[in-house]
Parts: C-alpha cells; structure tokens; sequence
C-alpha cells in the first residue's frame, strides 16, 4: 500500500468535463506512482448529469461523499440544455450548493503568464510578460446569499427585482486572513478591491482589512475601487501580487485577470475551508460545442489537480512535478485549439495527456 493515501471525489460534471478528468485522473496516477501516493477515486454525479439522473443539480449522497473525502476534484458542469430550468434547478445552483455544504469560503485563482504562452494573449508583450496575479475572492457571502432576495411584485403590479449585497465582520476577517497569508508566500503585496465610496457594505469591508493587516507588518496593503482595478488590470496588470475582495467583484475581476493569460482553458482554481475539503477546479465552462470531439484544453483541469495536492493534500513535491510536465509540453510545441499559435503542433485532448504522462516519466528517469 502507498505511503500516504487519499480519498478522492471526482466531479466529472457536463460537456468537456469527462475528457479533461480522464487526463489528470492518468497524470494524478502517474505522479503517485512515483512519489508512493494513493489515490482512491470515487465518482459521483452533480450539474446537469445529475439533473438528468435524479432532477437535482447536487444530490445529497454526493455532497455527504464530497464531506467524507481529502479533497474533491471538479471538472465543468452546465450547458445549453440546462438554461431555461428554474433557477433552483440548474447547474450553477449545485455550484453554490457545493461551496455552501462544505463551507468554501476562499476561492484562489492564479492568473500567471507562461512564456510559452504570451503571444496568446491579446494584450501587447510589454503588458503582460512577467505577470504573476492571485485572486483571493470570497465565495460564501455576499450579493450571491444575501437575504432578502427575488422578483416581488410591487403595490402598482410592477415586477422588482431584488439582491442584497451583505457581509459581516467576521466574513471579511476570515478571507482577509487568507489573503494575508496568501500574500506573505508571495511577493508581500496585497491589494484590497472595494466600492467603499457608495457602498455600507464595502466601507466595512475596507475597515476591517485596514484592522487585520497590522496583524501582518511583512505585507504591504493597498485599496482599489472596482472600477479602478478593473481598469488597472489592464492597463498595468505587473502592479498587482495578491488581490482580495468580495464574492460579485471576484467573480467579474478573476475571470479579467484570468485572460491576460490568453486563455482561460489555462487556469486552475482551488476553494478552500477551515476543516472540510477544499474543492480544485478550472475556471472554464463545459464547452458543449466541442464535447466528446477531443478537442478540449485539459490543462486546466491538471494544473487545478497540481493545486489539489498543494493546497489540499499538503503534497508540494508532486504539484511541482506534474507543474513541471506542462511546462515541458508546451516547450515542445504541442497546443490545443484555444491556445494555438503559427508553428506549433496542434493536437487534441487525448495527444496532450499522453505527452503529459510521458513528461512526468522523464522527469522521474
């Protein structure tokens, strides 16, 4: 039996999802292999592949299985076929039921520029060469759970839509600790994003990671307004190291950071907890135009299983190792559609896989 042992749920979800799992599943595999680490995988179904099993987009039995594992591995999941369920019933509703059951309350997403990959970028060289970003976002609080919420109908019969975007000083504490200490591991810098100048709720939040950061003399702490740091992470995106900030502003301005890289069928994201597993997912959706063709992008997905075993399962050797083997597949020239460039070979998801597997081999001889 393996040294160290893990129980993992996989995800597989809608679309591209079980293509993509297929190649890290393999490479998570490969990489035990050679670092005697175990791997039990138990699949279990949420999104739309639950919705058509059982009517629910995440089963009961599949959250309690996610609850009693190391750590969960989440493909994609949603797609055309699902959008004109009831809210309740769709996709994203299991998503938010996942990151709610097992208290998920920090989702990290590196945005970082590979050198292979910087022509893919439609920002000019000059702008993004070098950039290395981590976005810290809240995941449980905010306009996404507050109370109250729906589409009421007014005395005069008009429809009014309503979202309550709230935070208490916990909530912000303990996010803002994992910025902290995301910041520290980093380059010490760390930027708060807010709309303090209009909003009660971002005033607090400005106040309470103005409190925590003398907590954290070694981290150099700034504030944006969103609209500013949007522009900024255009403009000038080196300027960034670590950014937290809230659930709706994380959203919008991780999948902007995100594509300073070019693509974002690149990037990993992990969601963390205080005692529960975390769950390890790329930022992609499920790509239904191009499921089951092999043409998927399965990077993502094995850079978020690198991060699994970092953040996750406290296995730095082996995220290095399987970090290194994409590395050495883009040095070679292999591309899927989403990242091709004149030059390179293109091939598909499956060809990406095998040259990963032999990579991590090469790395081990």
């Amino acid at each position: 039996m393996a040294q160290q042992h893990y129980r993992i749920t996989l995800l597989r979800g809608d679309g591209i999802g079980p293509e993509i799992m297929a190649v890290a599943v393999d490479v998570l595999k490969a990489v035990g292999a050679q670092l005697d680490i175990g791997f039990e995988f138990t699949e279990a179904l949420m999104g739309g592949a639950a919705i058509d099993a059982t009517g629910e987009p995440l089963p009961a039995d599949t959250l309690e299985l996610c609850r009693h594992s190391d750590a969960v591995l989440l493909a994609a999941i949603g797609g055309y076929k699902w959008d004109n369920l009831p809210r309740h019933q769709r996709p994203e509703t299991g998503l938010l039921g996942l990151r709610a059951g097992l208290g998920l309350f920090a989702n990290l997403r590196p945005a970082t520029i590979l050198p292979q990959l910087i022509d893919a970028s439609t920002l000019k060289r000059e702008v993004v060469e070098g950039v290395d970003i981590m976005v810290v976002r809240e995941l449980t609080g905010g306009i996404y759970f507050g109370q109250p919420r729906g589409i009421f109908t007014t005395e005069t019969g008009e429809k009014r839509g309503v979202n309550t975007m709230a935070y208490t000083e916990t909530e912000i504490d303990r996010i803002g600790r994992v910025a902290f200490e995301t910041a520290r591991k980093r380059k010490g810098k760390l930027c708060s994003v807010d709309k303090a100048n209009v909003l009660e709720v971002s005033q607090l939040w400005r106040d309470r990671i103005t409190q925590l950061a003398a907590d954290y003399p070694d981290v150099e702490l700034s504030h944006l307004y969103v609209d500013n740091a949007a522009m900024q992470l255009v403009r000038a995106p080196k300027q960034f190291d670590t950014i937290v900030t809230g659930n709706l502003f994380g959203d919008i301005l991780s999948d902007a950071a995100a594509m300073l890289t070019g693509s974002i069928g690149m990037l990993p994201s992990a969601s963390l907890g205080e005692s529960n597993p975390g769950v390890f997912e790329p930022v992609h959706g499920s790509a239904p135009d191009i499921a089951g063709q092999d043409k998927a992008n399965p990077l993502a997905q094995v850079l978020s299983a690198a991060m699994m075993l970092r953040y996750g399962l406290n296995q730095p050797t082996a995220a290095e190792r399987i970090e290194q083997a994409v590395l050495k597949v883009l040095n070679q020239g292999y591309r899927t559609g989403d990242i091709m460039s004149p030059g390179m070979d293109l091939v598909g998801c499956r060809a990406i896989g095998d040259a990963l597997i032999q990579a991590i081999e090469l790395l081990n001889a």
